[in-house]
């Protein structure tokens, strides 16, 4: 028994030393992003975990956010327009959002909206057994893929039951191991938005989706600094070949798509919403010199970084 007591003393000791670290880095971040005026960054939450009523507070109203946390957006009801990124969303009825650590948010023309959000950091995710590892790879990797989702009432009707006992749960006094219990639900709530996304998908069961899996897990940490399809194929033991022929099997593009599609976009954020000079930025995402980073954007956007940033400070955005 008194090993038992000292393993989860240990345990919750080695949680709260990973979210001490994560709380710095958030910080230290926002400190160092240089900012455009109206543009915030999320602020640091206890326990890199939350649950609310989207009634109580409604999320990226006053100002685009860049989030530090994944978000799960699910609206019961009202209308409005989220914009994520680039992208614009109607809020209309019944919808789940799914948005990454790191996009750009903010949520106009809003009205009578109710709903849930949870917010959750990597260092939260930790706590979730193993066996969801997966599905968090699926939804949040490639986070612009999965952007929206659209749950049938019966699929809506569970995550209305699930999303009020997570936040009953989370509202409930303060226990030992609650932080275990709400991770717990995390996991159902997550296997249960996989398996929205993934019904349709035969493959993924199959030797190749688990390494595509992979893949972007990697690529999710490692894409400002490595850009090169054979960086990801040697860290999984396979040809580039192999990692290509299998990408495009599991998502219909390329490897050099997928890389490149994220260098992309962050780029855009940082063009759109910092003040970090085209060669700072090209800097942050590993290209030798700014003109490198300009051809490579222009390549892939058919507009130049300088006229991409432009067309958004004349919106005014």
């Amino acid at each position: 028994m008194t090993s038992v007591r000292y393993f989860l003393t240990f345990s919750s000791s080695l949680f709260l030393v990973n979210l001490a670290f994560q709380n710095l880095s958030i910080f230290i971040k926002n400190f160092l992003m240089k900012q455009v005026s109206g543009i915030l960054t999320e602020s640091v939450i206890d326990h890199s975990f939350s649950v609310k009523r989207l009634e109580d507070e409604i999320p990226y109203s006053e100002n685009f956010v860049r989030l530090n946390y994944h978000h799960i957006l699910m609206v019961e009801n009202g209308r409005g327009v989220l914009t994520v990124d680039e992208h614009t969303f109607d809020i209309a009825g019944q919808k789940i959002f799914l948005l990454s650590k790191g996009q750009i948010c903010k949520l106009e023309n809003h009205f009578d909206i109710c709903g849930y959000l949870i917010s959750f950091g990597d260092c939260f995710w930790e706590r979730v057994p193993s066996s969801a590892s997966n599905c968090k790879a699926v939804l949040f990797n490639n986070a612009a893929a999965n952007q929206q989702l659209l749950p049938d009432q019966t699929e809506t009707d569970e995550f209305l039951s699930l999303f009020k006992i997570l936040l009953t749960e989370y509202k409930a006094e303060s226990y030992i191991n609650q932080m275990d219990v709400l991770a717990a639900y995390l996991k159902i709530i997550m296997i249960k938005l996989a398996n929205i996304k993934i019904v349709k998908e035969e493959t993924f069961d199959s030797q190749d989706y688990i390494i595509y899996r992979k893949f972007m897990e990697l690529l999710s940490s490692q894409f400002h600094n490595l850009h090169a399809v054979n960086d990801y194929s040697d860290m999984l033991n396979i040809t580039p070949r192999r990692l290509s022929d299998l990408c495009k099997r599991c998502s219909n593009k390329s490897a050099k798509e997928i890389i490149n599609g994220q260098i992309v976009a962050e780029a855009k954020r940082l063009l759109q919403f910092s003040s970090y000079t085209v060669k700072e930025i090209a800097y942050q995402l590993n290209f030798g010199t700014s003109e490198q980073f300009s051809h490579f954007f222009k390549k892939n956007t058919e507009i130049s970084p300088v006229n991409y940033r432009s067309n958004f400070i004349h919106l005014g955005v």
